[in-house]
């Protein structure tokens, strides 16, 4: 009874309200419907108590539901990790090489970003995620990606439950005339009789079930592949922009210098034991990370200071070519940016072509940055924030102009 109410702390226990909001209720909502029905329809279609194949395949169907549930609670209640409050590197010297954090009173260390829905600087944060209401960060990026390889795989299994379903016991209720084809939804003509007579409800919810498996597999499964890209770079999406801004800050410049990514060790596999390890638990304290051979031990954080005093890189002025109407999926603006839609909190932001938005930071086809209301440039005047798609911006003449200005102005700038 103490090593029960040990686990179960009043801390524990208020980690339960993250339950309480959209992504959860949502994500939940779609595991338990496409496993009820799942689970109902093998019994159908494959009775596990007659034959060995089909107790494997229902016990297989439990195994799915269990790993998605294990792995998805996993990621949201272990949470990211967070840098201690007032921490600050052991070597005093080396706070010159860090930003500060006002809100947590601390220096942020290597890889670790403030998120502003947590309130908190996460460790090695890669983003948000609405659908577990928490931050994919350090502790949980394993668990996370789990659970994005667990959910497609489970609803592949389910989909083909739902589809074996529908065309065994439709079959013997289509009576074929010479004219017309008629369907009797009554029961199904086996002996014994199902234990849930397959209807007209039963036929809709299948159908049903059916869309939310396949929407998941493909939805799911994309995020899945871009989480494993960045894990075997191990890098994070924050890293991969500021990655991408600092190669455009070398190429304005024309600066002799070339960025190296300092924490890809050079091996797809010792990057994924970056993540991934037998006992779960990833290695170190998230704090300090092992470089690659010849980069300095905070050149990541030199970089984002650099762009941080260099507004040129910061913010990126384009200029609105195309309407939006701030869609979360936009289907009018091709497949890519439908389905590579962030999969973040932040809104979208509806344009009109003609306006001018500064892009901070972005994805490959989405950009997230301020709308100026007033056409002006000027700091401090009112902005709308949020993300956009790329294919309806581009770089602001102002700036094609600046580009092409002579080596030894851009130097001076």
């Amino acid at each position: 009874m103490g090593a029960f109410c040990s686990v179960i702390k009043f801390e524990n226990l208020q980690e339960l309200k993250r339950l309480c909001h959209w992504g959860p209720i949502i994500a939940l909502g779609v595991i338990a419907i496409c496993s009820t029905m799942a689970m109902i329809d093998s019994v159908l279609w494959y009775w596990p108590l007659h034959t060995t194949g089909g107790s494997m395949n229902f016990i297989m169907l439990i195994n799915w539901t269990v790993m998605i549930l294990y792995n998805y609670f996993n990621a949201m209640f272990i949470g990211p990790g967070f840098v201690p409050l007032g921490w600050k590197p052991e070597n005093s010297q080396d706070s010159m090489y860090l930003q500060y954090c006002k809100v947590c009173q601390a220096y942020k260390a290597p890889r670790s970003h403030h998120c502003r829905k947590c309130n908190r600087c996460v460790l090695k944060m890669d983003h948000h995620c609405p659908w577990i209401n928490n931050c994919c960060g350090f502790q949980n990026h394993a668990s996370f990606t789990l659970f994005l390889l667990l959910a497609p795989l489970g609803c592949i299994h389910a989909a083909f439950i739902f589809v074996m379903t529908m065309y065994t016991q439709l079959y013997n209720r289509l009576s074929f005339g010479w004219n017309t084809v008629k369907i009797d939804m009554s029961a199904a003509r086996r002996d014994p009789l199902p234990i849930i007579p397959f209807g007209l409800a039963a036929f809709a919810a299948t159908l049903f079930a059916l869309g939310l498996a396949l929407g998941t597999t493909i939805a799911v499964g994309m995020l899945f592949f871009i989480q494993m890209k960045i894990i075997l770079r191990n890098k994070t999406s924050i890293e991969s922009w500021i990655e991408e801004k600092a190669k455009d800050r070398i190429q304005y410049y024309q600066l002799d210098e070339v960025f190296v990514f300092p924490y890809d060790m050079g091996s797809r596999w010792k990057n994924f034991k970056q993540v991934f390890t037998w006992s779960g638990v990833p290695e170190g304290d998230g704090l300090a990370w092992p470089i690659r051979e010849g980069c300095h031990p905070y050149s990541l954080t030199i970089e984002q200071l650099k762009q941080k005093a260099d507004k040129r890189v910061r913010s990126v002025r384009y200029r609105v070519i195309e309407d939006y109407s701030g869609a979360c999926c936009p289907l009018n603006k091709g497949l890519k940016t439908f389905f590579t839609s962030p999969c973040t909190e932040e809104p979208r932001i509806r344009l009109q072509r003609g306006e001018f938005i500064l892009a901070t930071r972005g994805l490959r086809y989405w950009l997230y940055g301020d709308k100026i209301l007033d056409d002006s440039f000027v700091e401090g005047v009112s902005r709308i924030r949020g993300w956009f798609p790329r294919n309806c911006v581009e770089k602001c003449p102002c700036d094609a102009e600046t580009d092409q200005a002579p080596e030894g102005e851009k130097k001076n700038r």
